[in-house]
């Protein structure tokens, strides 16, 4: 699929050198000045984890007719919110595998299909940092990334070469350059020998500086995608809220070096908060999984519901200032693991759909944090 018109992908090579200052380059409009006062700003949307289990494979062979796999109806129902968004986000938990040799949990190897499916919904770029990005080793990494590069989907948080992790993903959001980075907490089998850059972990100060990097390299805004926290827990840990403060204390003159931080892992919803000026989105939830259990081998509701996360960000009034998010929602969602579709849940109770308690619910976690003061609300 041919990406939104609207929506023209650029990427900035960030030489990142130890104890050098970092320098990023423009590959395609260097030094372009940063928008002028008045222009357009722009939507971001982003969603959690796409984590396909047995099930979900096998619904999407089924809605292929039972030749290769069609994971596109999955997510009709969201496509309204994400095809109009500037920018669309989403979480790539898994890696592809290939000729038919797929497998849901423990090992996730999924067909290379779900790249298809992303994409034909609209979302623009993916983080692919997660504790599973080794699940199949560097060809499992190989695939993954080849697979969303066939349908214009960017990522960011793995990497096939050195030179790739030393880039950083960039795409344009209306007139602005929106810069996405992703860092994963670990990786549940160690690094391929010889490939110590094939997934990006979670280090403080890299992620600051490789940060600053983009923003010279001209990004308006920089999106930090974040594998994080504990598992089935609604609220966030002690580390996610420690590194929330930091990330968003870091700063360059007067301006934050982070603008938003997307958090992705704990299969539950989790609070959104504004830290230090900036929205941290804890936790997204899944947003495509197969019936989850939690730690006490329980089938847990909870692993099925998600947010949307959608900000409107508007542009400075000069050059090198901020650009500021204006409007702050989240979306409830579900997914339907007899159905295997995502809904969007304001619109499925708009139709009458019982699903008033899941919705309250997740508002209650939401909001647990105190975002609403902030003017977090729930968007339609």
């Amino acid at each position: 699929m041919i990406a939104r018109s609207r929506l023209v992908a650029i990427a900035v090579a960030a030489v990142l050198v130890a104890g050098a200052a970092c320098q990023a380059h423009n590959r395609e409009v260097a030094g372009r000045a940063a928008p002028a006062a008045g222009t357009r700003g722009f939507t971001l949307v982003a969603s959690g984890d796409i984590l396909p289990h047995t099930a979900i494979i096998d619904r999407a062979r089924f809605d292929a007719g039972g030749k290769g796999y069609d994971f596109r109806p999955m997510f009709d129902g969201v496509r309204s919110v994400v095809s109009r968004a500037d920018l669309a986000l989403c979480h790539m938990e898994t890696v592809y595998g290939e000729n038919g040799e797929y497998t849901g949990y423990p090992l996730f190897k999924s067909p290379p299909e779900v790249a298809r499916g992303v994409a034909s919904v609209g979302y623009d770029g993916c983080s692919t940092a997660s504790n599973h990005s080794l699940d199949d080793g560097a060809a499992g990494i190989l695939r993954t990334l080849n697979a969303l590069d066939q349908v214009r989907v960017r990522h960011a948080g793995t990497a096939r070469s050195v030179g790739e992790q030393r880039s950083v993903s960039v795409m344009r959001a209306g007139r602005a350059k929106v810069a996405q980075l992703a860092y994963t907490y670990g990786v549940d089998f160690p690094l391929p020998p010889g490939q110590p850059w094939a997934v990006n972990l979670i280090d403080r100060k890299k992620i600051v500086e490789d940060a600053r990097a983009a923003r010279r390299g001209g990004a308006d805004v920089v999106v930090v995608s974040m594998h994080w926290g504990t598992e089935w827990q609604d609220a966030p840990d002690e580390d996610q809220l420690d590194l929330a403060r930091d990330l968003t204390a870091a700063r360059s003159g007067d301006r934050p070096d982070i603008d938003l931080i997307l958090g992705t892992h704990a299969h539950v919803p989790q609070a959104y908060e504004k830290v230090n000026g900036t929205w941290v989105v804890y936790g997204m939830g899944d947003q495509v999984a197969g019936a989850m259990y939690n730690e006490q081998g329980v089938q847990d509701p909870r692993g099925n519901q998600s947010t949307l996360a959608r900000f409107r960000f508007e542009p400075p009034d000069r050059a090198g200032k901020r650009w500021e998010v204006t409007k702050a929602e989240y979306l409830p969602q579900l997914f339907d693991i007899d159905a295997g579709r995502v809904i969007n849940l304001n619109r499925a109770i708009a139709k009458g759909a019982e699903l008033q308690g899941v919705r309250d619910r997740i508002r209650q976690v939401v909001l647990s944090r105190g975002a609403a003061d902030d003017g977090l609300a729930m968007g339609e």
